[in-house]
């Protein structure tokens, strides 16, 4: 069986050699037909897909095109207080239809859950979650994992997948429960995806970077033959809980981590969040985005719900990944490479950041960026507590990574690059001398031995 597409099929049915027909398909009493799209009549007992067959006939034989559309619907919930026992988010926020909901409320049957956590979250949380689940009732299991980046593979996957066998779930109504960092979510997500070819799940995101970034798109994977996400799938979870208090016990490094993700999102399309993290970095820094009755303890909710929605802005029209196209790949050209050359030194948005840092010199020698915003926006990471460049780095990586992204991108390097603070386009004409001239600029200014303006302006000298 082809894919061919509609406009192809339009041109064979104008051919003398073929015929296409089109079909709805009808469901009574269980049963599935198929339906001439002009003669359907569509009764009160019958069930109408959205699916439809084209048959096109020839000399040669029959083809058949299955234009079968797949929506997955999933939300994304800001929830506080999620581990306290009367609240019910853990256990039914993932329910949308009020009917579904109270037949799982009028359900005898006891409630049961498998619960996979990252074993640094478990020492912190484990007692708040099996509080949370015996005052409710629930049979659980709680599998604690070490999940690391280092260990972000198959092995891990299996691991879950035999445990979940073991503890016997219902492949539609007790979906798995993830809770942890980006590591820990993607690899319960790749596990969910394959167990029953797709048992839902539900992430519960406790690092900045994880709650922003990876908690609320479709992605699953693992790393495979020393490549970052090498194995995966786009199955989204059935609802991301997301709750800022997990936050509060992140170093701050990781805090900084999660920050480069945010600024990421601002650089490319939110000059509003840029401003905010310019100018109350440090404060959610010191915070650690908890909300403590002062002044500026808004600013955690505003930056997090500008960072989630102009996230989602740009993944939900391309949830599969259709258009390579994707300005949310910017600080991810490079940043793969690097993060698996060093690993563990880096944390993923420490070279995340490194990578946007050289494609903001990048954009500067383009001309696409002014001297001063170039130099807000290094400010602006340096202000954060992130790295903005690496002697690893090498200008060989730097053309390495891109000439792979060449190759796996439809022939097109597909670069995000800042045009001005807060907006972006995707370029594909960047030349070597453009690259090799804003490396040595990026060297010169910020590498071992950086330019004292910068540093001395930014207070980091």
């Amino acid at each position: 069986m082809s894919i061919t597409p509609v406009r192809e099929l339009h041109d064979l049915s104008l051919s003398n050699e073929t015929k296409t027909i089109k079909y709805n398909l009808v469901q009574v009493k269980g049963t599935w037909t198929r339906k001439k799209q002009k003669a359907q009549r569509q009764t009160k007992n019958e069930r109408v897909s959205s699916a439809e067959i084209h048959e096109c006939s020839r000399e040669r034989g029959t083809t058949w095109t299955v234009v079968s559309p797949i929506v997955f619907t999933y939300q994304v919930m800001q929830i506080q207080k999620l581990l306290d026992p009367s609240n019910d988010a853990l256990l039914t926020g993932h329910i949308r239809d009020p009917r579904q909901l109270e037949l799982f409320r009028c359900n005898p049957r006891p409630i049961k859950r498998f619960v996979v956590m990252d074993e640094t979250v478990f020492k912190l949380y484990g007692c708040q979650v099996t509080d949370y689940f015996d005052s409710r009732g629930v049979l659980y299991r709680i599998l604690p994992l070490a999940t690391t980046e280092e260990n972000k593979s198959m092995e891990k996957v299996m691991t879950i997948l035999g445990e979940v066998h073991k503890f016997g779930i219902d492949r539609r109504t007790e979906p798995i429960i993830a809770i942890g960092g980006g590591v820990c979510l993607d690899i319960v997500g790749l596990a969910a995806s394959l167990y029953r070819r797709r048992t839902p799940y539900i992430r519960v995101p406790t690092t900045l970077l994880s709650y922003i970034d990876a908690s609320v798109g479709a992605k699953a994977g693992v790393n495979f033959a020393n490549c970052k996400n090498k194995l995966g799938t786009y199955i989204p979870p059935v609802a991301a809980l997301l709750d800022r208090s997990f936050i509060q016990t992140l170093p701050r490094r990781h805090i900084s981590n999660g920050l480069a993700e945010m600024l990421k999102m601002a650089l490319m399309k939110h000059r509003g969040l840029f401003e905010l993290l310019e100018q109350h970095g440090q404060y959610l820094l010191d915070s650690k985005f908890q909300s403590n009755g002062v002044d500026l303890s808004p600013v955690a909710a505003v930056t997090t719900k500008a960072a989630i929605e102009s996230m989602l802005e740009e993944l939900a029209p391309n949830l599969w990944e259709d258009s390579l196209d994707r300005l949310v790949d910017f600080g991810h050209l490079i940043s793969p490479e690097l993060e698996m050359k060093v690993l563990p030194v880096l944390l993923h948005g420490e070279a995340v950041n490194i990578d946007m840092a050289f494609m903001v010199y990048v954009a500067r020698e383009r001309g696409l960026l002014s001297e001063g915003e170039k130099l807000r926006i290094v400010r602006c990471m340096l202000a954060l507590e992130l790295p903005v460049w690496h002697g690893d780095c090498t200008l060989a990586l730097v053309q390495r990574a891109l000439a792979d992204r060449l190759k796996h991108s439809g022939g097109l390097v597909r670069m995000p690059l800042p045009t001005g603070l807060g907006c972006a386009e995707i370029f594909n004409n960047t030349d070597n001398g453009t690259l090799c001239q804003a490396y040595e600029k990026w060297c010169n200014e910020l590498g071992p031995e950086p330019s004292l303006s910068i540093l001395i302006s930014s207070g980091h000298v």
